[in-house]
């Protein structure tokens, strides 16, 4: 069963209770009013009677007033007329079996006034009246009415009473309650009829009030919260009211409101906690790669330091006596190539200890101040003019205010000049070199890129490794790994991005003074 039902039945119950007493108070009153008017009624008849006959009560024309009396009883609802002497005896009635019997005082016709020690003279309407069950069983009204000996009585000629003599006799007239008894039951009736009506108007009324005001209300909180459930938390409510459930409703609008803010905070921050996951992971696996490549670089260097020493002395007697013999002029044509290469290929072997050597014996940095764009600039002046640089355009910017670092110059020109020179050697033809510096957080940023050939994503994570490089005979590999060195020593780190046939950057931060 809905709300709404319960709310009709409930209400609708209590309008039947609290109607229901004021149906019957009301049937009550009607009945007495037409009780009332049924004894007045009768008490008119009589008087009536008493003072139509009262001429011919004095002239002693007993059958005038029989007939009279006859008419009168012969009228719809009343059931008979009788004349009863003060000694009880009924001398006329229109129920001809009841003449000349006696009454008992006792009688119904007679307690009204003699229930008493003395009997009564004078009555009230109301206490000369009863209701009584007739011989057949159906309600009847009876009503006394006094026939009081006054003074033309007295003084007729015609019959003498006693002046002393207050009562003649009673007329006693009995009247049938149908008609009241009819008119209470079509009265009950329609009240009944216009109650039911009047309770199916307000219920129907109610109804309709309570699906307006409260059912339809209460479906859309429950639409609402279904689709909060759902957690469609742009759900809101339109057109709420002014009353309790309008403000429920606004607030329902105002939690949702609430929780879609706290849902997209907590999306953001989810979004924001993946990007700084992703980012520690990336710092973390740098970090990493920089321990392993450190570890790698000291274990190599304690190694190349070794070899480099025991390859240097004889490949030194190489190079100094394939030399003289290469000066003989005796040496025929054929081994005097041979002599050549000899010598080419040790100056080679020569060029590839000394790398092992500066690899081996990066020096801790001779720290002092200095200015990273002139040192910038006498690396290009030292290497401007080889011919790997003339088709290419190098594009400069300089932050003007880029404060001092505290490094060693010679060790960054070095760096510098390795980055360059492998810039240089990636553009192929006519091509673009741009270096820009700028202070970053206390550190000085300088980025040299390229629109070369780039680097593989698999070759991205080795280029720092000793002896490792993509020019096929053209280099030792140790140039970046010196340079990964130095700019370690110096408290700062150097990083590489690049997309094949796109071209490469190298970011580089120094510690500023």
């Amino acid at each position: 069963m809905n709300l709404i039902a319960k709310l009709t039945i409930a209400i609708s119950t209590l309008l039947l209770l609290s109607m229901l007493p004021f149906a019957y108070l009301n049937v009550k009153a009607i009945e007495d009013l037409l009780y009332e008017e049924a004894v007045t009624s009768a008490d008119n008849i009589s008087e009536t009677i008493i003072k139509t006959t009262h001429y011919q009560m004095l002239e002693n024309d007993r059958e005038r007033v029989y007939q009279m009396m006859l008419e009168a009883g012969s009228q719809e609802d009343i059931e008979h007329i009788r004349m009863i002497t003060k000694d009880g005896q009924i001398i006329f009635s229109t129920n001809v079996e009841e003449e000349g019997k006696n009454l008992d005082k006792n009688a119904s016709a007679c307690d009204m006034c003699h229930s008493a020690s003395r009997p009564l003279e004078q009555a009230s309407t109301m206490n000369r009246s009863r209701v009584f069950l007739n011989g057949e069983g159906e309600e009847v009204l009876g009503i006394t009415k006094a026939i009081y000996n006054q003074k033309s009585c007295y003084t007729a000629p015609c019959h003498f009473h006693p002046a002393d003599l207050n009562i003649l006799g009673v007329l006693d007239t009995v009247v049938s309650l149908d008609r009241v008894r009819e008119k209470t039951a079509e009265y009950t009736q329609r009240l009944i009829f216009l109650t039911l009506s009047m309770l199916f108007a307000i219920g129907a009324s109610i109804t309709l009030l309570i699906h307006h005001q409260v059912s339809r209300p209460i479906k859309k909180l429950l639409g609402h919260t279904r689709r909060v459930g759902e957690l469609d938390l742009s759900a809101r409510i339109e057109d709420t009211g002014k009353d309790e459930i309008g403000e429920l409703a606004r607030s329902f609008n105002d939690m949702t409101q609430k929780l879609d803010l706290s849902q997209q905070e907590l999306e953001a921050w989810g979004h924001t906690l993946e990007s700084k996951v992703e980012q520690r992971t990336r710092e973390v696996e740098l970090m990493q790669s920089q321990i392993i490549r450190a570890e790698k670089l000291a274990s190599l260097g304690e190694i190349v330091a070794g070899i480099a020493h025991e390859l240097n002395n004889p490949l030194t007697g190489i190079l100094v006596l394939s030399s003289l013999i290469e000066k003989e002029g005796q040496l025929e044509g054929c081994h005097r190539e041979d002599i050549q290469s000899i010598v080419r290929e040790s100056q080679r072997c020569a060029k590839i200890v000394k790398g092992l050597l500066d690899f081996s014996r990066v020096s801790a940095p001779k720290m002092a101040p200095c200015d990273i764009n002139q040192i910038i600039e006498n690396t290009l002046t030292l290497i401007g003019s080889q011919s790997i640089f003339h088709n290419i355009v190098i594009k400069k910017n300089y932050d003007a205010n880029l404060p001092l670092a505290l490094a060693d110059s010679n060790q960054l020109e070095q760096v510098f000049i390795n980055i360059v020179l492998n810039s240089g050697q990636a553009i192929d033809g006519e091509g673009v070199i741009g270096i820009t510096t700028k202070s970053v957080g206390g550190k000085i940023k300088i980025s040299i890129s390229d629109n070369g050939v780039g680097i593989s994503e698999e070759h991205l994570g080795k280029i720092f490794d000793p002896f490792f490089t993509t020019k096929e005979n053209k280099g030792t590999g140790l140039g970046l790994s010196v340079s990964y060195g130095i700019i370690e020593n110096h408290g700062g780190s150097i990083n590489v991005s690049s997309v094949r046939a796109e071209g490469t950057t190298f970011d580089i931060y120094i510690p500023a003074a």
